[in-house]
């Protein structure tokens, strides 16, 4: 008889969590269950295998129960039963459900049509009348609805922003709106409707707009543009990472054939030089002549723009989510699932200082300075913490939910959070308490980012807005002084 081991149901469930897009569930408990001594092969389990499993051990049982012995009555019988029935209960309890609920149904349609022959030998006339008391309240309530019509105010007329391209036919899909929400909450100006042009359609989009870069085998978890070169950094399940050259210019047909310039990086272990799985954050320091990467080892490498491993910085016991350069350029800094963060020394190429203060996963980090930085986890909480300081300088309490990211704007004095809770929520070092709460989102917040704009910037001018991105499908932009939203970007379509 054919059975499946522990290892790989723990293997399917982990790839079931990874195609659901729970990520940091599926590092941890891929973690937890030693997923990467695993010698299962990715590109041999299809997508969708653990429900695919499910559904046919519950075909089994189904066959196995055969409850009536008649083909002819087989699926009137299972429609008696929920899928929680056939995987917690043996055949002859489910024949016995089948039976009770059957004989339920027959006393219930008996007792019915009993009252309904009850009523209509009491008063011939009573179908009649009740036809014409359904008629009467049709006609009322379509009279109800003519008036609250004509009491709505006109459809409010929205904005188009016209593409150029003249030969473009522009269809519905096309467009997307742009909720102006404050402005809304005040009688002020309506949603405006922008045209995508060919750009938003994946069908019509010119070759000119789009270079597509083919070569990792499996998911890509991370890319980061080089900020001296026209580099881009990308890493991936396949166990790699790669830095493709982008030519200037349109991308016409002759260059889109041409191959392109790329360097793999191969991340093995040192020991048993075997894959070591997912590359699963990588990020250039300032002058773009280094790139770190952090992997499912738990291993950190630091590679020349070149595509040279320049050293190998172990020190974490587990994978790492997050790891970020100082703008100096001398430390790195990352963040674990083993809970720790690690601020590395770049010029010794070992670790300064490591910081032990959360209870769970460490999800995101971000430096403040060239000495502080934030850590956030999966215990809601997030630290300030210091290079040569025991303690965290600050900590933050309010998430109700693991927190994803965090990002400090560019002055370095407000820090921002984002959530499972739905929320995201702007801190300062003034107060333990959270500035503000932005509470529009309705499904968990992944990923935020600060406008490069306000104190700090190159246009101090200029409003400083809060950009989130959500599992809701929705991007939203927030005032950060008022803590409202400016926009709700609304144009992505959920493909579940």
């Amino acid at each position: 008889m054919i059975s499946i081991t522990s290892t790989e149901l723990n293997y399917l469930v982990f790839r079931y969590l990874h195609e659901s897009g729970f990520t940091h569930s599926a590092f941890a408990f891929g973690y937890e269950a030693g997923i990467d001594k695993s010698k299962n092969d990715d590109s041999v389990v299809p997508p969708g295998a653990l429900v695919t499993f499910i559904q046919k051990g519950i075909q089994y049982l189904e066959l196995e129960a055969n409850l009536s012995g008649s083909d002819a009555d087989m699926d009137e019988d299972f429609s008696f039963l929920q899928p929680l029935d056939l995987i917690t209960k043996g055949p002859s309890e489910l024949h016995n459900i089948v039976k009770a609920r059957k004989e339920n149904l027959r006393q219930h349609k008996f007792e019915s049509n009993k009252i309904i022959n009850d009523l209509s030998q009491d008063d011939p006339r009573r179908e009649e009348t009740e036809k014409e008391r359904k008629e009467k309240e049709n006609e009322h309530t379509l009279e109800k609805i003519r008036l609250e019509k004509d009491k709505e105010p006109p459809k409010p007329e929205y904005k188009e922003i016209q593409h150029t391209d003249q030969n473009h036919t522009e269809k519905p899909e096309d467009k997307i709106t742009v909720e102006n929400l404050e402005n809304r909450a005040q009688g002020g100006a309506e949603p405006m409707e922008i045209s995508q042009s060919p750009m938003s359609s994946p069908d019509d989009t010119p070759c000119g707009y789009v270079k597509l870069l083919k070569g990792h085998t499996s998911e890509v978890f991370a890319c980061a543009w080089n900020p001296s070169a026209p580099l881009l950094a990308s890493g991936s399940g396949d166990s790699t990472a790669r830095i493709w050259k982008i030519a200037d210019g349109a991308c016409d047909s002759s260059v889109q054939n041409e191959p392109v310039n790329v360097v793999v990086l191969q991340h093995f272990k040192e020991s048993t030089n075997e894959k070591s799985k997912d590359v699963t954050t990588l990020d250039w320091n300032g002058d773009g002549t280094l790139l770190a990467t952090g992997s499912y080892d738990g291993q950190a490498r630091i590679w020349s723009r070149d595509g040279e491993l320049n050293c190998t910085l172990n020190k974490h016991r587990g994978p790492i989510f997050s790891l970020k350069w100082n703008k100096k350029g001398d430390y790195l800094l990352s963040g674990s699932v083993d809970k720790t963060a690690i601020v590395w020394n770049i010029k010794t190429v070992e670790w300064k200082q490591l910081f032990e203060f959360h209870t769970g996963p460490t999800l995101d980090v971000d430096w403040r300075n060239n000495v502080s930085f934030a850590t956030c986890s999966t215990d809601k909480m997030i630290h300030v913490c210091k290079i040569g300081e025991n303690r965290p300088i600050k900590t933050f309490s309010g998430h109700q939910d693991e927190v994803n990211a965090i990002k400090w704007d560019p002055s370095g004095s407000l820090l921002a959070s984002c959530s499972d809770d739905h929320t995201a929520k702007i801190w300062s070092l003034k107060q333990d308490n959270f500035l503000h709460d932005l509470k529009e989102h309705v499904k968990g917040i992944y990923t935020i980012r600060w406008s490069p704009t306000g104190p700090g910037t190159n246009s101090p001018n200029q409003q400083l807005v809060l950009a989130s991105a959500s599992f809701d499908s929705t991007i939203k932009l927030w005032d950060v002084e008022l803590g409202n939203v400016l926009y709700s970007l609304n144009g992505h379509r959920c493909r579940k």
